[in-house]
């Protein structure tokens, strides 16, 4: 909700050139290019004024009316704020009044319009305050000296800021409702600083938009007390509400960390750098994106020299044209307008994603052969064929405005400019990285709807056509001109029906409460990803399911705020066990090192207190001059209260044998526990077993603490985390209680309809069940319940048939289920379905042009190794079944060894 309805400003603020040009062509008719380019010119100055100003300056001075009520006059939180809310609208209302006054007062309408600026804050950009005053002080000496007062002008500007203020007033109701500590409250915009952060999309990161460090970039550094630290620029505080210690101590905010961010070296920054990212994927995209070769250049870090190779400014700009602007935008364009391959993500590859127009010869150039295509393809619900004729309507509106005159010029260029602001500009401002989580078509929906008003025009045009050429009356042409026109959308709606038609699909209400159902009573699950999550808390708010369970987001839980949040009670959950107090989490120990100080496991707790402590002879590392918090050991233990481990229906009373007198966790291949980590650890400790807690099975190994190989029984679609080695005690799946649930509780979406529609995150998950009754099966055979092996797996292919999901790879493991269960039969019935699908795909791709083979080359690889496994198995269970696919197999496998050599030889 936060980005959607930021999204909505900004959108409305982009907005702003169309207007603009509106207002200047009404008002001058002999408008020319050059009073235009100057109106544009003023128009993106708006922009930037409500954008970087009124946004950013209004939360700003409010901020220090809410340090002076509170922190020097002593007076309760929001004082500030509330006194100046009344002051800026009374400060406006005043000065409108001065304008509308027959008499004018000069001085009194020129001190209440300065005022209104200086508390609307539009002078105070970047963190410093005095090029605001310097600002205010030259707009003063301005006005004053002026001899004749722009009433008008003062009036439109401070009516227009009225309006705008009143319309960003609607955030109010955001800290509102963050004050009454709802169970979801991202962020918890609770104050004036809270809400600034929230509106900066702090939480989001930064990213360079005019100029700023490039992936080569290295930080600035400089020698200080002989050691080579990295420079950093302050942005000035991060203001605080502190941690009473009793109810009568007064309202105050504290400095609880400073806004810092690096200073990289100017020589490897660059102007409208594109290409910005450090990671490693979105290094690997940039060199393929844009073919960088680079140029050296020589950089001096703390008296070592260094060659780095930046790419060149050429480079970067192909990768906008090439990435950004080709893929994330106009690949977009051409989906509404053209047609679409499917609904798959795509990342460049010619397999997923990409715009075609159901014109053969058009595509085969665009996608490769449209004959026997992979059935993610032809099969897909969002295969849509508009025949470009959506386009062609839109091109002919394009020309029918630019040649009808000069209004028709006029138009022209206004709604050229609100297309290219709610689309192209979009894309600059955004500055997007490769591999974005999911497609971002949704961001341009301005441009889309843009590009339909010419869609319209091409209509009139049409019509105009036949009267003019065809002679026919206008009356009769219009009426032909829609008959005709109208076919594109009827055309576009049978195309889209199927992919976007949600009934009889509930899988996001279902799965979340699978999740909930696996879940023991007054349980804590973790979840990570917004698919894992938001279900969850939708049927819990919503539908009041399963309220005992506590939900916690470990990407949200590095934050002070969501910490807050689990330390509360949310629905019937209980707190969280978390004992850290908030001067222990607020804005400090984000991170802590791991150092083997100690050679031998430490408990969880002492380790904890360790990396928490304020005491400076914990923060030393031998070598290291910056004080850290530390965890002093690579290897840490719970303490085990068998009676707990019991008490918790973990173990029956008859099993406690099993229970391990510690839980050890191994950390030497980790450099640090991150604050999510170290929370995990934290109520892992304070649940004592006592409290079931588990992790989603969608969850990524990389913030499992390592305990997913030892500590993980799985029980539905959820990991409980356990105090003995799973291994050792056969107890890898809790058969009896997943079996309950997976047959007999959970619900499934619609997904056993091969009519309903499911998109790729639906089907994501769908595989990750048939994953589950994979594991499930594989646990009853090993405990000899081979006939209920088998009814797990033919249920399985009932409530997630392949009509409705085909078998790929995450077929295999039902295959060999079945192989393992004594069934051949069925197992052969699977695996041929998995081939046929690799098989085909196989033969698509190999009839692709050499630069779109490149683009599947590593498909290529995996769908063979596939092919190969399952005819390594053909050859056990069934030989004769081996010779129907081994030729063609054998062919594309030369083919391929033969390109990885001649790849390896360059």
């Amino acid at each position: 909700m936060m980005g959607l309805s930021i999204g909505v400003h900004l959108l409305n603020l982009l907005c702003i050139p169309a207007i603009v040009l509106v207002y200047y062509f009404k008002k001058f008719p002999n408008a020319n290019l050059k009073g235009s380019l100057i109106a544009l010119c003023l128009s993106f100055v708006i922009v930037g004024l409500v954008l970087y100003g009124l946004v950013q300056g209004v939360v700003k001075v409010c901020g220090w009316f809410e340090l002076l009520f509170v922190n020097t006059l002593g007076m309760p939180y929001d004082s500030g704020v509330l006194f100046y809310v009344v002051l800026v609208f009374s400060v406006i209302a005043w000065s409108i009044w001065e304008t509308l006054q027959k008499q004018i007062n000069d001085a009194r309408l020129k001190i209440s319009f300065i005022a209104s600026i200086v508390l609307l804050g539009l002078p105070f950009f970047g963190s410093s305050p005095w090029l605001g005053i310097f600002l205010i002080a030259g707009l003063s000496v301005f006005l004053f000296m002026k001899k004749e007062t722009p009433v008008r002008i003062f009036n439109i500007v401070l009516t227009c800021s009225l309006v705008l203020l009143i319309g960003y007033s609607s955030y109010t109701l955001i800290v509102i409702r963050s004050a009454a500590n709802t169970p979801m409250d991202q962020n918890s915009p609770e104050d004036i600083f809270t809400l600034g952060s929230y509106l900066n999309r702090e939480q989001y990161g930064d990213r360079p938009l005019i100029y700023g460090e490039t992936y080569v970039s290295e930080l600035k550094r400089e020698s200080k007390n002989g050691a080579c630290v990295a420079v950093m620029k302050d942005d000035g505080p991060v203001w605080t509400r502190i941690v009473k210690k009793n109810e009568s101590e007064k309202d105050r905010y504290y400095v609880s960390g400073r806004k810092n961010h690096y200073v990289y070296m100017d020589e490897l920054n660059m102007f409208f750098t594109r290409m910005h990212s450090k990671e490693d994927q979105a290094i690997r995209a940039y060199k393929e994106w844009a073919d960088i070769k680079g140029k050296p250049v020589k950089i001096d870090i703390c008296g070592q020299e260094k060659i780095v190779y930046k790419p060149t400014f050429i480079e970067n700009m192909r990768f906008f044209f090439r990435y950004q602007l080709n893929l994330m935008y106009w690949r977009y364009f051409m989906w509404n307008f053209s047609g679409r391959q499917n609904d798959l993500q795509g990342h460049g590859d010619v397999t997923n994603g990409n715009w075609i127009t159901g014109i053969k010869f058009i595509d085969e150039l665009l996608v490769g052969p449209q004959e026997d295509m992979p059935y993610d393809i032809i099969g897909n619900k969002g295969h849509n064929k508009y025949y470009m004729l959506p386009l062609l309507l839109g091109v002919i509106g394009i020309f029918f405005q630019v040649y009808s005159g000069r209004k028709g010029v006029q138009g022209f260029w206004v709604t050229f400019f609100l297309f290219f602001m709610t689309g192209i500009a979009i894309v600059i401002y955004l500055n997007q990285t490769p591999f974005q989580p999911r497609e971002r078509d949704y961001a341009y929906a301005g441009s889309f709807y843009a590009f339909c008003i010419w869609i319209g025009l091409g209509v009139l045009a049409i019509a105009k056509g036949m009267n003019q050429y065809l002679k026919i009356p206008a009356l009769p042409a219009s009426f032909a001109a829609t008959i005709i026109c109208l076919f594109i959308p009827a055309q576009m709606g049978a195309q889209n029906w199927n992919d976007h038609d949600r009934s009889g699909r509930t899988v996001c209400r279902d799965f979340g409460r699978n999740y909930l159902r696996s879940c023991e009573p007054n349980s804590i699950i973790f979840t990570f990803g917004d698919n894992d999550t938001f279900p969850l808390w939708y049927v819990q708010e919503v539908e009041g399911f399963r309220t005992d369970v506590r939900v916690c987001n470990l990407s949200y839980l590095q934050t002070d705020w969501y910490i807050d949040q689990m330390k509360r009670q949310a629905y019937d959950s209980k707190p969280l066990p978390i004992s850290w107090t908030r001067s222990e989490y607020v804005q400090t120990h984000d991170v802590a090192y791991i150092y083997p100080l100690i050679n031998r496991p430490i408990e969880v707790g002492s380790a904890l207190q360790y990396a928490k402590s304020s005491d400076p002879k914990y923060k030393r590392v031998p070598g290291v001059s910056e004080s850290l918090d530390i965890i002093p050991s690579q290897q840490l233990y719970f303490e085990i209260d068998p009676a707990a481990v019991i008490k918790g229906g973990i173990l029956p009373a008859d099993s406690a044998h099993l229970i391990s007198p510690q839980m050890l966790l191994d950390f030497s291949n980790k450099h640090y526990l991150a604050k999510n980590e170290m929370m995990v650890l934290e109520i892992l400790r304070g649940a004592n077993w006592e409290r079931p807690v588990y992790y989603a099975t969608t969850v990524g190994r990389e913030v499992q603490l390592g305990m997913e190989n030892k500590y993980f029984r799985m029980e539905g679609l959820t990991y409980r985390i356990v105090p003995f080695d799973v291994n050792e005690t056969n107890q890898q799946v809790q058969t009896d209680v997943m079996f309950k649930r997976m047959l007999e509780e959970f619900e499934w979406g619609g997904v056993d309809n091969p009519n309903v529609y499911l998109d790729e995150s639906s089907i994501r998950l769908a595989k990750t069940f048939r994953y589950l009754f994979a594991s499930l099966a594989n646990a009853l055979v090993r405990e000899g319940k081979l006939e209920k092996a088998e009814q797990a797996l033919d249920y399985c292919q009932k409530v997630i048939p392949p009509a409705s999901i085909r078998y790929d790879f995450s077929g295999l493991q039902i295959a060999e289920g079945y192989r393992q269960a004594g069934k051949i039969d069925k197992a052969v019935e699977v695996y041929e379905q998995i081939i046929d699908y690799y098989m085909r795909n196989l033969n698509w791709y190999f009839r692709l042009n050499e630069n779109k083979f490149r683009s599947v080359y590593p498909k290529v690889r995996d769908n063979l190794d596939v092919v190969q496994h399952i005819l390594a198995n053909y050859q056990q269970i069934k030989p004769e079944l081996m010779n129907k696919y081994l030729s063609e197999f054998n062919y594309y496998s030369q083919i391929v060894q033969s390109i990885t050599s001649s790849n390896e030889k360059r």
